[in-house]
């Protein structure tokens, strides 16, 4: 196990490290409350920490012999009313690296030890204060990059997923119970269940987990990133568009055709969401250019993982002829999940705005001039409304890969039952999958867990979570 002494005392650094305001030293374990009472001086100097109550905060000055360390705040938190659900304390000093490296120093001479990564948050596991799911969870709220990723995260800490999980549980321990006491029963042919009402109940469930199952491509997209892949022919403005999407000189522009040779990424917070931009090489039928070539092929990578695909074309020169073998071409990269936007740009080149193509009729056309930031604005809008559709304020998307692992093996299990009712298999051999669908639910919240699992989990936490 990764956390050899669990009833060791632990302490660490909990805020980012260097030259700060401030800076908070966590310390947790039984006894922990009474080791910092050694180095702690209250400005009542009859005041012992070990007596006063939980959740309540102590100012004073941290001493090691004769050395003021510093003048601190101290938070106290009693067993089982903590995080971790031990003796939990804060020290709030000042940030300097010195004043917390003396700090550390001071608690390890008394007993302490380092804390491991994740340790804290681990502890909470171990006593019950949060299931494995919602551990993750922290790790989430503190990378949460966007308003979307932070919501999802907060929901599943709360314990929404957690509930959500234990439900399709209870509801196949119930189905599992039915069919053991038809096999206890077997012999006095006493039926608790007809096999249409399991079947019923079983494809309930499929339901539900495969609702799970499919919001993963979302969520996983909102965690890390909404990618969306500019693409187009050379020199129609690919480069100029990102630079004016960004408010930044990002990217190289050039009248010369084939500038971009690699994907050039940047991010971009709209209202909260992140989106992840690729500028990619100008797509051509052929070209001697070896470097440019590898560029185009990075480009169609892009394409397939982009989940929108800004099109762009020279609006000035494009014929009907052109727009339908671009359409044609960008078939094998599309479906339900992604959405391609036509951006028809250089508008700055014409006298008058062009109506849209007959061939762009059903598709959603914005025509821009990205050298003068002329309507840049339509484009960030339509981005928005791509993710506003999925009513994110109003439920929760699975995006931990971990846990989806384990919904598709449940989903599996649960589909593998279900077909071996269709074909009169006897229920006692159904029921194993029924159980194995159980064993990969349970696997999500921590119910059930191997030392492997938890060790890949908390080592990637940060050292004072």
């Amino acid at each position: 196990m990764i956390y050899a002494y669990n009833s060791d005392i632990i302490c660490a650094v909990a805020t980012a490290h260097g030259k700060a305001a401030l800076s908070v030293i966590r310390i947790s374990g039984k006894g922990s409350i009474l080791l910092i009472d050694k180095i702690f001086a209250s400005t009542n100097v009859n005041k012992k920490l070990v007596e006063q109550k939980s959740h309540t905060l102590h100012f004073g000055t941290l001493r090691h012999g004769d050395e003021i360390i510093d003048e601190v705040l101290v938070s106290i938190f009693k067993s089982p009313n903590s995080y971790t659900g031990e003796d939990l304390a804060e020290i709030s000093c000042h940030g300097s690296s010195y004043i917390q490296q003396r700090i550390l120093e001071a608690l390890l001479q008394e007993g302490a030890r380092l804390a491991m990564p994740g340790e804290f948050t681990f502890r909470a596991f171990q006593n019950g204060k949060m299931d494995l799911s919602q551990a993750e969870a922290v790790a989430d709220i503190i990378d949460a990059d966007n308003k979307h990723s932070h919501l999802n995260a907060i929901r599943q800490m709360r314990g929404g997923f957690s509930t959500t999980i234990n439900n399709l549980r209870l509801e196949l321990i119930n189905l599992v119970s039915l069919i053991e006491l038809e096999l206890d029963f077997s012999e006095e042919d006493v039926t608790f269940a007809d096999r249409n009402q399991i079947k019923s109940l079983i494809n309930k469930i499929i339901d539900e987990i495969s609702d799970l199952a499919n919001s993963f491509q979302m969520g996983n997209v909102l965690k890390n990133g909404v990618p969306v892949a500019i693409v187009g022919k050379p020199n129609v403005g690919k480069s100029t568009l990102l630079n004016a999407l960004l408010k930044e000189e990002r990217a190289i522009v050039s009248d010369i055709p084939g500038t971009t040779r690699d994907v050039i990424q940047d991010v971009m917070h709209i209202k909260g969401i992140a989106f992840r931009f690729f500028d990619t090489a100008g797509l051509r039928d052929e070209t001697d250019d070896v470097v440019e070539n590898l560029g185009i092929e990075k480009t169609l990578v892009t394409l397939n993982e982009a989940n929108i695909i800004l099109y762009v074309f020279d609006a000035t020169t494009i014929t009907q002829n052109e727009l339908s073998q671009i359409l044609e071409e960008l078939k094998p990269y599309l479906d339900e999940n992604k959405q391609l936007i036509m951006i028809g740009n250089k508008i700055d080149e014409m006298t008058t705005v062009p109506n849209p193509f007959i061939n762009l009729s059903d598709l959603e056309t914005i025509y821009i001039s990205a050298k003068r930031n002329e309507n840049i604005d339509q484009i960030t809008e339509r981005l928005v409304s791509y993710v506003d559709k999925y009513n994110l304020s109003s439920s929760f998307l699975v995006s931990n890969a971990r846990h989806y692992n384990s919904i598709i093996k449940a989903n599996k299990s649960l589909s593998t039952a279900l077909k071996e009712f269709d074909e009169n298999v006897t229920t006692d051999l159904v029921s194993v999958h029924l159980k194995a669908a159980l064993h990969y639910l349970a696997e999500i919240t921590g119910q059930i867990s191997s030392e492997d699992i938890l060790n890949s989990i908390f080592s990637n936490f940060c050292i004072g979570k």
